[in-house]
Order: C-alpha cells, then structure tokens, then sequence
C-alpha cells in the first residue's frame, strides 16, 4: 500500500498511541533505561527531548523518513513517517508495546485503549476547507445548504463506527483542513496540508500484558483493509483530484 501512496500523498504515517489509567513514571533511571533499550534496535533514535510533562525519543526529523517516542502523562506514542513499508512501521510499534510493561511497569487493569493510526497528508495552497467541501460534499444531499455565492469556511468531517458487536474495536475517519482565521480573512493561502486521519481502536482492559500483541495486528489488520477498500478510494483520492483540478492548488 505504501508504494501506491507515493503519487498521492504528501507525507503518510503510521502512529500508536497506549492510553492508560495511571500516569506513566517518569524517573530518570526508568525513563532512560527504556529509551536506552529501544535504541539497540533502532539506533536511528538519537534525539532525547524533554517538553512540559512529556518525555520524546526521535530520529532526524529533517529526514523523509523518520521515527519517534513519546511518553507524556497516561499515554505512550510511537511514529514512523514516511516508512518504506508498513512492515517498518509495525516493528518500532511492536517494540514498544514489548517493552512498555517491563520498563514502565504497565499492568493490565492500567490500559484504558489501544489504537493505531494511518495519517495521510495532502498539501495545499488554497481553500483547504471547500477543497474537502469540493471533494467530499458537492454532490451530496448537504450541498443544499450552500448557495451559490457562499463560501465554505469550515468543513472537517468525522466519522465514527464499530466495526465489532461488543463496540470494543471502533473506527474513525478525521479530516483536517488546519485552515488560520488570517487566511479565511486575507484569502491568501499558506501551503499547509489536508490530513486524513484512519484511526482504529480497541477500548477496555486486558488479561495480560500479552494480549497487547494480539490487539496490535488485529488493529492492523483492520487498518489496511479499511484504509484500500474505504479511505483511499472514497476520501484520499477526491481530496487529491479536487487539488488537482485548482491551478494553484500545487
């Protein structure tokens, strides 16, 4: 899937996120040993970085690719953009979740959710709100809204559904626009990216620590298949042809 991406989008990551009940420590030896470990097998992640509350393993970001950690108050994250496939991707995101209870003494009553993201950015210089609008809304039902003189200001859609009976693994489809209210005002554009966002997420506790393993490649499992058969064809691609179709949109 990564390949076929190439010609559509911008920038394409995938990213991890444990949210907890608890917050995680935050002591210099355990913050440091986990880091250290994870290195020996992604020597990549070089950058230490201390924000407020948030602890940031990372790779040289002015590279295409690059890979990051991040521990921040009840959520561990994990990211790699850009990969060269999802392969890549998964084996930092497995590594974390493999390392994550023994370094940060996570228990399974901690575990509030476990999702998995796939982000796809596409930049442009333009109206990035009706680009969506344009793509997405145009001939639908909702366009009745719209006069034709009216110009759309606002139009970031999310979109949530179960994907299991229990409503314990759900999905979520997030567009955003990141349109300033200086360009709504001036009309002029900065070339910022549209981001959709797939998000796949299992809630509740677990039984053990390994069944983190098993959520993981189910996650993935239902990432891929939503992301090629729904997210690409329905949402990236006319996001990327209403770009298109604008001569200043690239």
């Amino acid at each position: 899937m990564v390949n076929d991406l190439e010609t559509l989008v911008t920038d394409f990551a995938v990213t991890q996120k444990l949210t907890l009940k608890m917050d995680l420590p935050s002591s210099r030896e355990t913050v440091l040993d986990m880091f250290g470990r994870l290195r020996r097998d992604f020597p990549d992640l070089s950058n230490f970085r201390r924000f407020e509350n948030e602890f940031a393993l990372e790779s040289d970001e002015s590279h295409r690719t690059y890979t990051w950690l991040s521990l921040r108050g009840t959520q561990l994250g994990s990211g790699s953009v850009n990969p060269d496939d999802l392969g890549d991707a998964y084996r930092l995101h497995r590594k974390v979740l493999d390392l994550a209870p023994w370094f940060l003494s996570i228990s399974p009553l901690d575990v509030e959710h476990l999702e998995l993201v796939f982000v796809f950015d596409l930049e442009a210089r333009l109206n990035r709100d009706e680009v969506v609008y344009n793509a997405l809304f145009a001939d639908s039902p909702i366009a009745g809204l719209m006069d034709h003189e009216d110009e759309v200001v606002e139009c970031q859609p999310i979109l949530g559904i179960n994907l299991e009976p229990s409503a314990q693994v759900q999905a979520f489809l997030e567009v955003k626009t990141r349109t300033t209210p200086r360009e709504r005002m001036s009309g002029n554009w900065n070339r910022e990216p549209i981001s959709v966002y797939l998000t796949v997420r299992h809630l509740g506790e677990m039984e053990t620590m390994d069944d983190l393993s098993s959520r993981f490649a189910a996650l993935a499992g239902h990432a891929e298949r939503i992301a090629e058969q729904r997210v690409v064809p329905n949402v990236v691609m006319p996001i990327r042809a209403a770009i298109l179709a604008s001569p200043d949109g690239v």
